[in-house]
């Protein structure tokens, strides 16, 4: 027999109560490498600027692909509190966090001493390449930090409450825009640590939200920091749901790598107009992903109370209250078409090249919507093996030749973001589908 809630249905009103602080806690590493952009633009150096947008990228697409482990904590703790049973997941939390920490430490000791291949990778040569390594090895620091931070929020998530995670995100972003200018520019006994010091105003952030999430384990949750056993039930599938997950973010890694490697080839002007308009697209993903969070913790729930129909009604109420999301950036894009670069530089080659794509930044925000909002429902599902298989299915059958072929006709940027509007509108049309065969009521 099917267990239906006897908590309340689940209203508008709850959606937004979970989705407002969830996009506030989201853009937290997107705003932060925003604002590194924006005050190293203001040296008005396209190779300074084309540095930290390529360093900062490798950076966040490094983080998602280790930073999976939230959604799967999420999946495991909010399935759990639907069954009113978060006791028995105690020890889960503390081994998923110094699981992460310990998989950040590894990733640091393998991109540090192997920066300047990587970034090679990337087409950066020269001053360039010197300046991007040397921005990233400070910022790569922060990998086991944030990974930390990101199994930690997944908890609580997953026992419905973002707030924390929102004032643990407003924290490194105010604390970080007070550091960039300081450790940048210099001031009296504080020297001017230039790009450097861009980078190690993000990790001091960074610390700080760990800071503020031990504080919140250790007074407001009854999870621990310090397992009392490492083994669990769930470890293994919360694994083997990370490691579909991993497979899902290094196919999404390679269409970034793919038109950070396009644009770097094309001229250095190319690559600062790319990193805007990939900062840009970030960003909005971030935002954007705020109810696809608020649908993870509720699908989540909802699934471990087995109420399948108000699974299917709260999914679509997702989806729906995300592409409208994604229209009002649309729309506030569009009228500050002109006025957006100039916020990142003056450098009037970069500001054309980015005025030549960004209408294309602009379109692809409503169609990403769809693909994010479902992201979130299958995460909160525990699903990640369909996210992997549609990940791989769009990035090879679609960005990758998309990008190639246009590459190719000479469309130069346009080639890169024709790709990536091409492989958003697949991937949400294959996770609607999916969805509605699967998970509709009648099915369920």
């Amino acid at each position: 027999m099917k267990h239906v809630s006897e908590r309340s249905p689940i209203t508008r009103k709850d959606i937004d109560r979970l989705a407002v602080p969830a996009i506030i806690s989201g853009i937290a590493e997107p705003v932060i490498s925003l604002v590194d952009t924006a005050f190293i633009g203001r040296f008005n150096d396209v190779d300074m600027l084309g540095a930290v947008g390529i360093g900062s990228s490798f950076f966040l697409l490094v983080l998602w692909v280790l930073a999976q482990t939230r959604s799967a904590v999420l999946a495991v703790v909010a399935r759990y509190y639907g069954e009113r049973r978060l006791e028995a997941i105690a020890d889960l939390v503390p081994i998923a966090t110094w699981t992460n920490f310990g998989l950040g430490l590894a990733f640091i000791g393998l991109t540090y001493p192997f920066a300047e291949r990587i970034f090679e990778a990337y087409n950066a040569s020269g001053r360039q390449l010197e300046l991007t390594c040397e921005y990233f090895r400070v910022r790569c620091l922060g990998f086991p930090i944030s990974l930390a931070v990101y199994a930690l929020t997944g908890a609580f998530r997953g026992i419905q409450n973002l707030r924390w995670g929102m004032w643990i995100s407003i924290t490194g972003a105010v604390v970080n825009l007070a550091l960039n200018p300081l450790l940048i520019f210099g001031f009296g006994p504080v020297p001017a640590l230039g790009i450097e010091g861009s980078a190690l105003a993000s990790v001091i952030a960074q610390v700080s939200m760990l800071a503020a999430c031990i504080v919140v384990v250790r007074t407001r949750t009854s999870f621990t920091l310090w397992p009392s056993s490492w083994r669990h039930p769930e470890l293994l599938p919360l694994m083997r749901n990370s490691g579909q997950l991993f497979a899902r973010t290094i196919a999404l890694n390679i269409c970034y790598y793919l038109g950070n490697r396009f644009a770097t080839g094309y001229s250095t002007a190319h690559i600062g107009a790319h990193s805007i308009a990939m900062q840009l697209w970030l960003f909005s993903a971030f935002f954007i992903d705020g109810y696809a969070a608020a649908g993870s913790v509720l699908v989540g729930r909802l699934n471990g109370e087995r109420n399948w129909r108000d699974l299917h009604r709260v999914s679509w109420q997702v989806v729906r209250m995300s592409v409208v999301i994604g229209a009002a950036l649309a729309a506030i894009y569009g009228i500050g078409y002109t006025r957006i670069g100039p916020l990142f530089t003056s450098d009037a080659r970069v500001l054309a090249l980015l005025s030549g794509v960004l209408w294309m930044v602009i379109i692809t925000q409503p169609i990403n919507a769809v693909a994010f909002a479902f992201d979130g429902v299958y995460k909160g599902l525990g699903n990640g093996k369909i996210l992997r298989n549609v990940l791989l299915a769009s990035t090879f059958l679609v960005f990758v030749p998309v990008a190639w072929g246009t590459d190719a006709l000479g469309w130069e940027l346009t080639a890169v973001w024709s790709a990536f509007l091409a492989w958003m509108a697949v991937r949400g049309l294959l996770l609607a589908l999916h969805f509605e065969k699967h998970h509709a009521p009648s099915r369920a």
